[in-house]
């Protein structure tokens, strides 16, 4: 391990540093879809005998590969293109998350692994003991890509620059590693060459500064040379390339913005404010941005709304807009506000390692938030608050929790600290979509609890100082050693923390940081009138999934008819009770104004209050300082008196979703009211349409007059003369806009007796389609309950909003009629789509609105469903990390962690623990039980118990890969014994080279060229990856590595039973060698020529079977251990 200290303390997995990088994509080929390219990466070796280089590259055909212009052998595998192998029956999520965690950890870059082996050839020993710099060179090329690389080609007339296609990098977290070879890690940065070379009426846009453009002597194409001499790491480097518009920002000449042809005005109106943005963070952070140049470039078919990477951000040409667009501003200006405040923190400074991912998310989220506070205000900014709080809580009590650091401790996978997810959190690319998502929002939440802790003052000092730290480091070109300040881990930001503030906030970290969970907090209270004291009641749920216990200060909010008075409440381990002295007496004297928390006084009817108490309103934790869920029980009158007259938004939020709990006609007024208020926020008047709709309906017995909202609608938007015309549109006030908008979709909500949508409703919204200015909308009518009207409108070549709608109806029918074909017709979109985001979006909505669930007999439940879903997360989608935890969501949702139920049960109930030497229920039919369940399934299934799964053919050759311990060993023992004495599997040649060695050439199956192994390396391919997924449980014997291996692989290989009627002679050998591992070579000799004497008497199926060469070495399956794969 490289111990070369900053002064944070990072330490590499690598026994190398990287310095610089070069790539060059010298050929990008639109027909074809295709790249290539090739990569040098100058490397110094911390190590005097590193004598590998492990480099991470997924998807990409690589040539050839030079180390200091010596060729130099490789392996090159991929252990996540198929997760599970041969394990055709068992179909249990729990076994997939570990085996999956288990293939990503193989090739993680940050434990030092890597798909890419390179061996250093032997003449360059000596100059690698000399720590002298190497020199690695690959050439590689990309055809037809999945991932990484994404080529939009519209189908019409015209060259590929006047049909306007284009390609650009995506990927989520780091996923580099799909379109060039390199460190596809967040800790390793490097100075940057680029250069790619187009067709001459193409533009290439990437990181850095742009050095120059040089047309090839036919002038046909064009070469763009970039240059990045800050420090960066290779997930924040990108490349988009296209016939795209030029746009030098009229404030900012540094900054440039390009979008696609005839784009151009939109592109103007869009960005013709980002300089204020600029403004704004350098301001706040008293530091200059951080590179010379900044690059937007807006593109279709994008994989996220943002993404931001070194000096540059690509994002969706959905948001460019016109004057015209009301809606979209606000929503545009957001997503540019995040991508710049993520070039501060996550470009320039990048992460020491993935637990240390919510510190920069958390900044970058929470400086986005002090932008928003002063571009939109107060209002939206605590609405904002209020709305991510919302989301989390409700995220958390569902699932179990977020946990923003994880600490690794144990080496097993079911030592996770997340036991009650159905994915691993040990790296991004195992995470759901929608944890992810929460993991962002809860990190900027904590960032502002620091916040309140500290003061904003503070805070913005800790930014600054870790900003001034880096840049000085980014300017030392020679001295790499001190790049490490770039890296920000979460004991360097809390120790920088303490040192601005002088504040100690472990208590708040170990609170929000180090666990998961949420605080759920019960209220009541009683007013004593004898001793004028309001006695709290608050109880914590500490026991239901995803809460946690809080101790520490509460504030409560109380209005008095005297005024408002705030207490701070010290919540102990077991305090359940409060008192709380109050301020006035009831009413004195009953003509008095009152005043409110923010100074103001105002006259109230206090005729619905009780007599005897003075309180009008209480709230706990009204400034959101703990990330809690709050029931309060206070009468409906203090619910309505909160709404009409507490000026805070989040307030009257709250007393807007309480009165549901009061379908009375004073609540229908209090709503009605604040629907008519024009001072109070319009998001606030949204919400109240939606409510009084839902009061309505709960009140549709005693309603009295015309449906809800429908008078005032005709007072505020309609004709004076003619009260079913609405007037001629003027959106000139926004907020009467948006409330306009609203309420008839709230209208269309109500009901009647009878559960119908009320005729005065129906007859008003087809008014309001008759009378509306509709020239520009394309159908009016009823819309038939058919869906291939809805797939018509999902096919390709809609816009994508368009498909999203029409999707989300598919996804409905396919709900309630229970449909297999529209089921199948929504998995082969995920299967087939052109557009990445489509395809996610698939699998997000079925697993919101799931067909059928676990706990649920469906007719749409079939072996086949489970079948193709297994097969889509298990090798499906290896190209796009979302895609593929996407289809876990969804086999979760639909299956939970066990074995489905419409399976038939496998032939085998029982199973030989050898471990343990007792025979066991295969827990694979053990019914699901909870986390415990769990537990035990996953670490039974990674050891392999989980056998006898296969039909009566699979039976002998299981037999035969049991008592073999693998498929990998005879290979090797070739090489110890009788390189050329046993035959070879279908497409290997053993051939020897220059210097005797022995060397394995593999046809692969896919490809026509040959692959050269060098057997050498493959030793160590296997150990490491055994050493991954934790099956080897004991050192291996140095100098006899070999036999080591192949001993672990026999003793964990898993003993089929055909039958329980008499052991097989297979399972006796599986338990003798793992009883009597380490007894006399001797035995282990006979073993190996019983291994050799079964292997020739093999017949070609166990060949065929053994030898698929899409196989994953982490798959941590029992019966096939891994070969290399292509």
């Amino acid at each position: 391990m490289n111990r070369k200290k900053g002064d944070k303390g990072f330490e590499s997995p690598r026994p190398y540093k990287l310095t610089h990088q070069v790539v060059c994509i010298n050929n990008i080929n639109f027909q074809r879809k295709s790249v290539i390219g090739f990569v040098e990466l100058t490397i110094f070796p911390s190590l005097a005998n590193l004598n590998r280089i492990k480099l991470n590259s997924k998807q990409c055909r690589i040539y050839r590969v030079r180390v200091n212009d010596l060729e130099a052998a490789f392996i090159y595998n991929d252990p996540t293109l198929e997760v599970c192998h041969h394990e055709s029956k068992q179909r249990n999520l729990n076994y997939f998350s570990n085996a999956y965690a288990a293939a990503v950890s193989a090739v993680d870059p940050d434990t030092g692994n890597g798909e890419l082996c390179i061996k250093v050839p032997s003449e360059l020993w000596k100059h690698v003991d000399e720590m002298k710099v190497l020199k690695v060179y690959i050439e590689f090329s990309l055809d037809q890509p999945k991932g990484g690389l994404h080529f939009v080609v519209p189908n019409m007339e015209g060259s590929m620059a006047e049909r306007g296609a284009h390609v650009f990098s995506f990927g989520y977290e780091n996923s580099t590693r799909f379109w060039f070879p390199c460190v596809d890690s967040y800790s390793e940065l490097c100075t940057w060459k680029l250069e790619f070379t187009v067709d001459a009426a193409m533009v290439a846009v990437s990181n850095g500064d742009l050095v120059e453009s040089v047309y090839t002597n036919d002038m046909r194409k064009k070469t763009f040379h970039y240059m990045l001499t800050i420090p960066t790491a290779a997930p924040n480097i990108s490349l988009a390339v296209g016939p795209f518009e030029i746009l030098v920002d009229p404030y900012m000449h540094e900054v440039t913005h390009f979008c696609l042809p005839q784009l151009l005005p939109l592109l103007k109106h869009t960005t013709s404010f980002l300089h204020e943005i600029f403004e704004f963070y350098e301001e706040i952070l008293t530091c200059r941005y951080p590179y010379a140049y900044y690059k937007t470039v807006f593109v279709d078919e994008a994989y996220v709304e943002v993404a931001s990477y070194a000096s540059m951000s690509i994002l969706s040409t959905n948001l460019l807009h016109s004057a015209m667009i009301i809606d979209q501003t606000p929503l545009t200006r957001r997503c540019l506000a995040q991508a710049l405040a993520q070039q501060f923190f996550g470009c320039f400074i990048s992460r020491m390692s993935w637990s240390d991912e919510w510190v920069l998310k958390g900044i970058s989220g929470y400086i986005y938030g002090l932008w928003m506070k002063k571009t939109f205000g107060v209002n939206e900014y605590r609405h904002w608050i209020k709305e991510e709080l919302d989301k989390i809580v409700e995220y958390e009590l569902r699932t179990g929790g977020v946990l923003l650091h994880p600490i690794f401790t144990g080496v097993k996978e079911k030592e996770t600290p997340a036991p009650h997810l159905h994915f691993s959190i040990r790296h991004p690319h195992t995470l759901s979509w929608k944890y992810y998502k929460m993991f962002q929002c809860k990190a900027h939440l904590v960032m502002r609890l620091i916040e309140n802790r500290i003061s904003m003052e503070f805070m913005l000092q800790v930014f600054n100082k870790l900003l001034s730290l880096a840049s000085t480091a980014s300017s030392q070109k020679f001295q790499s050693h001190m790049w490490s300040q770039m890296l920000l881990s979460t004991t360097g930001f809390l120790k920088s923390i303490s040192n601005v503030s002088g504040k100690d906030i472990q208590p708040l970290i170990k609170q929000w940081v180090d666990q998961s969970g949420v605080v759920k907090f019960f209220g009541s209270f009683a007013f004593n009138r004898k001793r004028n004291i309001l006695e709290l009641e608050l109880k914590q749920d500490c026991t239901s999934l995803g809460t946690q216990k809080y101790v520490g200060p509460l504030k409560v909010t109380v209005q008095e008819l005297d005024g408002s008075f705030n207490h701070t409440l010290q919540i102990e381990e077991n305090s359940l009770k409060h008192d709380i002295p109050c301020h006035s007496k009831s009413r004195r004297n009953k003509k008095k104004k009152i005043p409110l928390l923010n100074g103001e006084e105002v006259d109230m009817d206090l005729s619905a209050m009780d007599a005897d108490s003075p309180l009008l309103w209480i709230r706990i934790d009204p400034d959101m300082s703990v990330l809690r869920k709050v029931e309060f029980e206070q009468a409906d009158f203090m619910w309505q008196y909160q709404l009409r007259f507490e000026r805070d938004v989040v307030a009257q939020e709250e007393s807007i979703h309480a009165l549901e709990k009061f379908p009375t006609p004073a609540s229908r007024l209090a709503l009605t009211d604040i629907l008519e208020q024009e001072q109070c926020f319009y998001k606030v008047r949204m919400h109240a349409c939606f409510r009084l709709a839902k009061i309505a309906n709960a009140m549709v017995n005693t309603w009295t007059g015309p449906p809800a909202m429908k008078s005032l609608f005709t007072r505020m938007f309609c004709c004076k003369s003619c009260s079913n015309i609405v007037k001629t549109n003027n959106f000139m006030n926004f907020q009467s806009y948006f409330l306009q908008k609203t309420m008839p979709v709230a209208m269309a909500l109500l009901r009647d007796i009878h559960n119908q949508c009320p005729k005065e409703v129906l007859a008003f919204i087809l008014d309001l389609i008759k009378y509306n200015d509709n020239r520009k909308n394309k159908k009016n009518g009823h819309i038939p309950s058919d869906p291939s009207l809805f797939k018509s409108y999902a096919e390709y070549g809609h816009f994508v909003d368009v498909r999203i709608a029409a999707l989300e109806a598919v996804v409905d029918y396919t709900q309630v009629d229970r449909s297999t074909e529209e089921l199948q017709w929504l998995l082969d979109l995920v299967q087939n789509d052109a557009v990445p985001y489509i395809r996610h979006k698939v699998l997000s909505m079925l697993n919101k609105n799931p067909p059928f669930t676990k706990n649920t007999d469906s007719p749409l439940c079939s072996e086949a469903l489970v079948d193709q879903l297994w097969k889509l997360m298990n090798s499906g989608t290896s190209h796009d990390w979302r895609l593929r935890c996407d289809a876990v969501d969804v086999y979760y949702t639909l299956f939970g962690l066990s074995r489905p139920s419409c399976l038939p049960l496998p032939e085998l109930g029982l199973v030989l623990n050898l471990k343990e030497k007792k025979t066991v229920l295969n827990p694979i039919i053990i019914p699901e039980t909870g986390t415990s369940g769990q537990e035990t399934v996953g670490s039974a299934s990674i050891h392999g118990l989980m056998s006898g799964f296969q039909t009566n053919e699979e039976e002998h050759l299981t037999k035969d890969s049991a008592s073999t311990g693998s498929g990998v060993p005879p290979i090797i023992k070739r090489k110890a014994e009788t390189p050329l004495g046993s035959p070879l599997e279908p497409g290997q040649v053993l051939e020897k080279d220059e210097d005797n060695k022995v060397k394995l050439k593999i046809k692969f199956s896919n490809s026509q060229e040959d692959e050269e192994i060098d057997i050498d390396s493959v030793h160590d391919s296997q150990a490491f990856i055994y050493h991954q997924l934790n099956i080897l449980e004991r050192p291996s014997t140095p100098g006899k590595e070999t036999t080591a291996i192949e001993n672990a692989m026999i003793s964990n290989s898993a003993a089929p039973l055909p039958s329980l009627g008499k052991e097989s002679s297979s399972s006796r050998h599986g338990e003798h060698h793992h009883h009597h591992h380490h007894e006399h070579k001797k035995k282990k000799k006979k073993h190996k020529h019983k291994h050799k004497h079964k292997h020739k008497h093999d017949g070609k199926d166990k060949e065929k079977d053994m030898f698929t060469f899409t196989s994953s070495p982490a798959s941590g399956r029992s019966l096939n251990s891994p070969s290399i794969s292509d």
